[in-house]
């Protein structure tokens, strides 16, 4: 005798006892709670918060300066075979006295002569009181230049890294003698290029002689201590000396900056358009999340774009290296000194938190200041604004940048245009294109911008700031 037992699946028991409807089913007939579509992308932009912005009606700014004569010793360029470097001509033309010079084969002839010498950390590259017979070129390493003190002790005058220069001035006659010492602080390679080298590629190159000694005439003229041309002043004076004449010269050929340009196509199918509207607009949407990428890469460019952008934009004499390898108290403060009224710093966040693990390690603690309602950590009174847009490079290492702000200031300002046509945003616009044969419409999305630093001390950069964690 056999008993049967039922073998319903157990959904279907369960099916039969439900008392009520399934939030399954109910949630067929329920408009679902939505967000917006969000954005991992999209990051604080406090660069393009605070630049100051100018309408350039003209599409082109023009940045008019008083003359200058000074040529501060530029950054040059280098090309490596294995353990061998060697500078590229070209980039010869950033020496003070050949800035300008644009003849390839005497600018070949002269790389040529360079000769590539290796410093170990603590070994003297020249010595202050010798003759100062070479050019140098630091193709890699860290170097200090120290001098004599008041009271005869040493002290630190500068700091100089990959691309740096010194000696420029040897080229037209090895009469002076260093005024520091120069010192590895890291295994260093420089290029060296000796006065006779140069005295026998000139030999045979007469343009490049005739462009030595006409530079070096026009440094002899009087300046003042940014390198302008002087307006002469009498001053202190009793009874009736003449007066000096004078006029303030300007510049020949100023800097113009023009609009760049960041654009993308915008393509939403008719249908979404049409059919997919509630709640939330879809073409709405999707122009919300490609304007926020375009500001992100409008940022970007402000930072790292090698014609307009700040890191490349900034004189190599407001550019100093960190004392050890992390940003410490000590490199902000040199960093601030440089110029009048510093309105922010701006800084990778690795960077910013390297330079408060310094802070701790020496027991300082940097305030904080209140930026448009948010607490920004400050030195000095000076807000640091993180900056995701400053590169970090493989070696671990990146900058920051210090910057005045404001036209009516001579600083940095941030140039875009106004009122142009479909403009939703202040110069950046969408303009319809039409609708294709497959019923996609598609929108033209552009922003026009630049930046333009009106006199070189109003932006200055701590370079090579390591920003590894400590292990």
């Amino acid at each position: 005798m056999s008993v049967e037992t039922s073998t319903a699946p157990a959904a279907d028991v369960q099916e039969q006892e439900r008392q009520s409807l399934s939030t399954a089913a109910a949630r067929n007939l329920a408009t679902t709670a939505k967000s917006e579509p969000q954005m991992q992308g999209k990051s604080s932009r406090w660069l393009l918060r605070k630049l100051p912005w100018v309408h350039v009606p003209g599409g082109t700014y023009r940045v008019n300066r008083r003359l200058s004569y000074a040529l501060g010793d530029g950054r040059v360029t280098f090309v490596q075979n294995g353990s061998k470097v060697k500078v590229v001509p070209a980039e010869l033309a950033e020496l003070p006295l050949l800035h300008g010079f644009d003849d390839p084969m005497a600018l070949g002839a002269l790389a040529d002569k360079f000769v590539q010498k290796e410093f170990a950390p603590g070994q003297v590259i020249v010595q202050e009181g010798r003759k100062a017979d070479h050019v140098f070129l630091i193709a890699h390493g860290r170097v200090e230049q120290v001098g004599t003190g008041k009271y005869g002790d040493e002290t630190v005058l500068g700091r100089m890294a990959d691309g740096d220069t010194f000696g420029g001035q040897v080229l037209q006659g090895p009469n002076g003698k260093w005024q520091f010492t120069a010192r590895a602080v890291t295994p260093t390679t420089v290029l060296a290029l000796p006065h006779t080298a140069y005295k026998a590629v000139a030999g045979q190159h007469a343009r490049l002689r005739s462009h030595v000694e006409q530079m070096s005439s026009n440094g002899s003229r009087p300046t003042n201590k940014s390198g302008e041309a002087e307006i002469a002043f009498l001053s202190g004076h009793a009874g009736e000396p003449d007066l000096p004449a004078t006029f303030a010269d300007y510049e020949l050929n100023p800097r113009e900056y023009e609009l760049s340009v960041a654009q993308t196509v915008l393509r939403v199918h008719s249908r979404i358009a049409d059919l997919y509207n509630q709640p939330m607009n879809q073409t709405e949407q999707q122009l919300k999340l490609t304007i926020e990428a375009l500001r992100e890469r409008q940022e970007r460019e402000l930072v790292n774009n090698p014609d307009f952008g700040l890191l490349h934009n900034t004189d190599y004499d407001q550019r100093i290296q960190p004392q050890s390898g992390p940003p410490t108290p000590d490199d902000l403060d040199d960093l601030l000194s440089m110029r009048r009224g510093t309105k922010y710093l701006f800084a990778h966040p690795r960077a910013i938190a390297a330079f408060g693990k310094e802070c701790n390690s020496r027991g300082i603690y940097f305030g904080s200041v209140d930026v448009d309602g948010h607490h920004i950590p400050a030195w000095r009174g000076v807000p640091i604004l993180p900056c995701g847009k400053i590169p970090v490079t493989e070696q671990q290492t990146s900058s920051i940048i210090a910057m005045r702000t404001g036209e009516d200031n001579e600083g940095v300002i941030g140039l875009y245009q106004t009122g142009i046509p479909d403009e939703v945003e202040p110069g950046l616009n969408v303009r319809f294109m039409g609708i294709d044969e497959k019923a996609i419409i598609s929108y033209l999305v552009s922003t026009y911008y630049s930046a333009a630093v009106l006199v070189p001390d109003a932006i200055g950069i701590l370079e090579n700031v390591e920003v590894r964690p400590r292990g």
